[in-house]
């Protein structure tokens, strides 16, 4: 028996009732809708970048779709949308959203800030400033050209009076620093992610990359939540180095993935680049 058909053509799809809309809570809004029409009038099946044909949503923009083909010559599309919301970031940029990582890591003993000069908040330096005194024949320190090396605090062992190459820790009466080498560092690592429509912000943050910051953000991007430390660090440099940035295609967003580290020191100005704070 023929079809009988009754109602609308479907020569073009139609969107279906029940089609939902859902915030993360940050700018970034997702869609996902339901639509019919004719097998004869099937339309491509990249539809990325199509606007949902809702006005109040037709910021949202296909991102991938499914195709059901259904009996009495129906297709079913399915597809997702997404898109920024216009009241957050004037619809350009969402808020990032952002985690932290705090923990130890090893690093060398003589990249402490406390090795040659007193910090706040320590005892004494941990080898003390030179010039350092030349110890006995046959005693504590290696023969180095010749004659003994030069001790300083905490049996720490130098090449010359003023320090030179760092020998290492060569009396045993301090065993908490006796043949060390390495001390555990506090890490700070935020990772986060934002989605902007905006080549040039993207392009902006790549320009970024190995900056650091004394405030919370770099240029239009606040990327440190309210919580996390920022200022200036005991040895003179920003706190906060962008250390890396990747971008990715969402439908028509850039979704970019960053990562900041944060040292309680600070980034040497001669080193990395440091942003004016004004």
């Amino acid at each position: 028996m023929a079809r009988i058909n009754k109602g609308n053509d479907l020569t073009t799809k139609q969107l279906q009732p029940g089609w939902s809309v859902q915030s993360d809570g940050f700018g970034l809004n997702t869609c996902a809708a339901t639509f019919k029409v004719d097998t004869a009038s099937a339309p491509a099946t990249n539809v990325r970048g199509q606007a949902f044909p809702v006005e109040a949503y037709n910021y949202l923009k296909a991102h991938k779709a499914s195709f059901t083909y259904d009996a009495l010559g129906i297709i079913t599309m399915h597809v997702d949308y997404v898109g920024i919301d216009p009241s957050v970031g004037s619809g350009v940029m969402t808020n990032p959203n952002t985690s932290v990582a705090n923990g130890l890591t090893s690093e060398n003993i003589t990249a402490h800030p406390n090795f040659f000069v007193h910090r706040e908040g320590y005892d004494e330096a941990i080898a003390g400033p030179a010039p350092y005194t030349q110890d006995s024949v046959n005693n504590l320190a290696p023969t180095v050209n010749g004659a003994p090396a030069w001790l300083g605090f905490n049996g720490s062992c130098f090449e010359r009076e003023n320090g030179g190459r760092f020998i290492g820790f060569v009396d045993p009466t301090y065993p908490q620093y006796y043949g060390k080498t390495q001390y555990l560092a506090a890490t700070t690592t935020y990772s986060g992610i934002l989605y902007t429509n905006s080549q040039s912000y993207v392009q902006a943050l790549f320009a970024l990359l190995n900056t650091a910051t004394s405030t919370r953000n770099w240029g239009v991007f606040f990327l440190i939540p309210e919580y996390g430390p920022i200022g200036v660090g005991i040895l003179g440099g920003n706190q906060n180095l962008l250390s890396q940035v990747k971008v990715e295609m969402f439908g028509n967003l850039f979704k970019v993935i960053y990562e900041i580290r944060y040292s309680k020191v600070g980034w040497d100005k001669d080193v990395y680049i440091n942003l004016s704070s004004e």
